[in-house]
Formats: structure tokens, sequence, C-alpha cells
């Protein structure tokens, strides 16, 4: 049995070390929010944060994340998470949604780190972020408009 420290609270888990974070968080702990796509971290649907990066779920062991804080997306929280949540459904974003939850995470984790980004800025931290809707201008406008709410946007 080990834990994670996971939305802000440790949980237990059982489950094997070399599990992928992805299949703990989905089948062990009811974290549904966080979609697997590819498993080959090509498509950025598994986006999860640990220690506030960006991290691709479906290759993470569980090992990997012992003693990290794992934040998924019904646990981002704070002025950064809900501007990007805001500005998503202000510009309605999502078609089918089955990418936007790691769109939202590989978002917020670029605003927080770089309040006035550029569109190469955006399409540098988005690129691993597959969307087969093809919403990437509503991505990157509301990744702007997020930026602007939070007093960083040009």
């Amino acid at each position: 049995m080990s834990s994670v420290h996971l939305n802000g609270r440790t949980v237990p888990v059982d489950a094997a070390p070399d599990t992928p974070l992805l299949w703990v968080l989905r089948d062990h702990l009811g974290m549904t929010g966080t979609k697997f796509g590819c498993g080959m971290a090509l498509c950025g649907a598994c986006t999860v944060h640990v220690d506030g990066v960006p991290t691709r779920s479906c290759i993470t062991p569980l090992s990997a994340v012992q003693g990290k804080s794992v934040t998924t997306i019904e646990g981002i929280d704070g002025k950064v998470a809900h501007a990007v949540q805001a500005a998503w459904d202000k510009l309605q974003v999502p078609q089918c949604g089955y990418c936007q939850s790691g769109q939202v995470m590989a978002a917020t984790a670029l605003l927080a780190r770089t309040p006035r980004p550029s569109d190469a800025d955006i399409d540098a931290a988005m690129s691993g972020n597959l969307c087969r809707c093809g919403t990437y201008a509503r991505i990157r406008a509301a990744i702007h408009d997020a930026a602007a709410t939070l007093g960083g946007g040009a």
C-alpha cells in the first residue's frame, strides 16, 4: 500500500509501483476527468500537474509521484485556473470536450509561469495537446483572454 498527495490531500493507493498514474487516478481513485487518449504521451488528454508541472499521466508510474503533489482537473484551483475555466466557457472552446481537461491543465500551467504569453509561447506550451475537433484558434484566444483577465494579457 502506498499513498499519493492528490488535490491537496493524501490518499492511500493499493497499486503496484509501476502502474501508470492515469490508471491509478481513474481506476483506483475515481478521478475520471483525466482521460486516456493514446497511452504514449502523444496527445495530452491525460495531462495532470505534478508539483505544478504538466505531466502525461499515461506514462508516469505511480512510483514517480511519491512525495510529490498531483493535481487533476477535479482539483485545479486558484485565480489562474478560474480565469482559464471562465475563458474556456466564455469563448465556447470545447466541441466534443474529450481533450479539454488536458488542454485546461496545460493552459493553466503556461499562465502560471508566463503571465503574458505570445502566440509562440502558447503554441509551444500547447503543442503536445491534440484536439480532434480542431479548436486550436479558440484555445489560443481563450488563453489570451485568461491572461488579460489576470492582468497579463496584451
